[in-house]
């Protein structure tokens, strides 16, 4: 009796587990597009170094298209095609300061520290942009943002009203503008090199990869989306920013 207790108790437990596995893998499929926009599986059919991926895919497919269906899922083949997957990440230019300080990429032609950029990067990403947009709007019928502002009003920084209404704008817009200046004065295009290192952040390369790494490469791009991404709306308790309409709807 105690032996058929035993068993049943194991049977239980296994059966818990399995749905919690089920569950699991249900969730972050039906979760993938709230994180991630698209996927674009690339692969050659005839490949061998492509059949985990094609195997995947096949296996996969009705199952996220059932629970994304507005979600893209592609299949790209061509020929000798280098089995990946790829999806777009919204990185936006403190995360990609980020990078460059956590990889070290600020770095003098003899291959030293840049300590110049990598002190204007650290007090670029203190900026309180907060104040810069509440600020903004300190001038009423003036926004210094407004494109081409400088070309058809140059003498507005001129007035003294307007100085002193737009004093911290100005001093916060100015140094944030200086310091990004700083940083994207490295040699040999530094940053826009680190752009694109930061870019290939949205590929996973799966060279012969059997199904199982595949799935990790899928879920491993929902959670950076889940990082980066804000694909559902989150709108706020109040209006926090305010842009004027055309002047010749009035």
């Amino acid at each position: 009796q105690h032996l058929g207790n035993r068993c049943m108790q194991l049977v239980a437990a296994r059966s818990i587990a399995s749905l919690f596995i089920l569950e699991f893998t249900m969730s972050w499929k039906a979760g993938l597009s709230r994180h991630l926009p698209l996927l674009r599986f690339f692969g050659c059919v005839e490949s061998p170094s492509s059949r985990g991926l094609m195997q995947w895919y096949k296996t996969n497919y009705h199952e996220l298209k059932a629970l994304n269906p507005t979600m893209p899922l592609m299949m790209r083949t061509g020929e000798n095609s280098f089995p990946a997957v790829t999806t777009e990440l919204d990185f936006s230019r403190d995360d990609l300061i980020q990078f460059m300080l956590q990889t070290e990429k600020f770095k003098n032609d003899n291959g030293t520290i840049a300590a110049d950029r990598v002190e204007a990067a650290n007090a670029y990403l203190k900026t309180d942009w907060a104040a810069i947009r509440r600020e903004r709007w300190s001038s009423p019928g003036l926004d210094p943002a407004k494109p081409y502002l400088n070309e058809n009003q140059p003498d507005w920084k001129d007035d003294p009203q307007v100085q002193s209404e737009l004093a911290l704008y100005l001093e916060l817009k100015g140094a944030a503008d200086e310091q990004l200046a700083v940083i994207q004065s490295g040699p040999d295009k530094e940053f826009e090199r680190a752009e694109n290192g930061l870019l290939m952040c949205q590929r996973v390369d799966l060279w012969c990869a059997g199904p199982a790494e595949v799935e990790r490469a899928v879920q491993h791009l929902t959670m950076l989306g889940k990082r980066f991404n804000a694909l559902e709306p989150d709108f706020p308790e109040y209006i926090n920013e305010y842009y004027p309409g055309a002047g010749d709807m009035d």
